[in-house]
Order: structure tokens, then sequence, then C-alpha cells
């Protein structure tokens, strides 16, 4: 699934140019359970399995060593989860001053809760519905978080926060008809006053 995503565009470009790095760890190479299982029934009952916590735990431990080997290392933990805190762009920019970031993908009903109690990870959601797996949210913020490093969209202006920009967009030509009705694009546009385009913008 991610290999899809990140081999495309400018993801692809960051990480051939080692503006970011990309890492996949498998839980299931860190058990010692000969099927390789790192799921079980959740105890109180209920429907569904859950991930265990050692494996989780090893993984991450194994990682924090490899990363505690570099100079000036920051290391973040975080778990994408439907009830963590809400995802932003702020909250992407801050993540930007670490030099590591993991993020567990949750799966099926859920992660054993002492996974985030053990490792002091942050429970992050990317909205308000629920997912099959956390393989998505965590493409999203390694997305969201990518486009914030300098360098990555090649200029500063591209991101949002750096310019004046709106959610209405147009390019030519300037009117276009359909079902018998035309839409132009808005004078101030046109003008060339880029004081007045940027009021409209912020707008």
């Amino acid at each position: 699934m991610f290999d899809s995503y990140f081999n495309e565009s400018i993801l692809a470009r960051a990480i051939d140019s080692k503006k970011i790095a990309v890492k996949f760890y498998n839980p299931r190479d860190y058990t010692k359970d000969k099927h390789k299982r790192v799921d079980d029934k959740t105890y109180g009952g209920g429907p569904g399995m859950v991930m265990q916590a050692e494996p989780i735990i090893k993984a991450v431990s194994s990682i924090k060593q490899r990363v505690s080997r570099k100079k000036k290392s920051k290391l973040k933990v975080l778990i994408t989860a439907a009830g963590g805190k809400k995802f932003t762009n702020t909250l992407a920019t801050k993540y930007t001053t670490y030099t590591d970031i993991i993020i567990i993908c949750g799966r099926y009903e859920g992660i054993d809760t002492r996974v985030r109690k053990a490792l002091r990870a942050e429970e992050i959601s990317i909205g308000d519905y629920i997912l099959t797996g956390g393989e998505l949210p965590a493409m999203v913020m390694v997305d969201t978080i990518s486009r914030q490093i300098d360098g990555v969209l090649g200029k500063s202006e591209s991101i949002e926060e750096n310019r004046t920009s709106s959610h209405e967009m147009y390019t030519r030509p300037e009117t276009i008809t359909y079902d018998k009705k035309n839409y132009s694009v808005p004078k101030v546009l046109l003008s060339g006053d880029h004081k007045k385009i940027d009021e409209w913008r912020s707008k």
C-alpha cells in the first residue's frame, strides 16, 4: 500500500533527494510465536482481535536503538487511533521539529493500550470516521508533515501557510460554458492588482 503512494510524484522526489526517509517495520518480525501472530482476543470479551503489545514494543525499541546512534536525534512516537488527537496542519508543522517519527498503524479492533502507556506515544486521528486500518492515516500524516520540510515542495511559496491562498482556483480559459450557462473567472483575478487579489483570496 505504501510503496504505490510513496513511489510517486513529490514524495518520491523527496525520498530520492534524501529530504525525507521512509522505512517499514513489521511487528511479525518481533514475535517469538512460530506462526508470527501479533493479535489476540480482547480481555473482557467483545468482537474482533486486538494487536498485542509485546511485538510492537519490541519493534519500537529496535528502532529507538538505531535512532539513538545518530547525533542530535529527537524522536516522536505516534499511534493512529480513531479516538486520538485531531491531526492538523499546525500539528504537522510541529512534528517537523523531530528528526525521527515512528507511526504505529492500528489494525483490527485496535492496539493494546499498554503500547501507548509504555512508549508514551501520542494517539492521532485524521478525522471523525473509522477506517479498517491505520495505513491511510499514516500516509496522510507522512504527506502532510513532509510538505512542511524545506525543499520538499521546491518553493516555500507552494506551502499554503506562506502565502495568501483560497480554496477557489481558476485557470484558462476565462469563460467556460456548461448547460447553456457561462461561468467566468472573477474580474479581480484578471486585474493585475495584487493587493486586491490578496484581499479577495483572504476572504
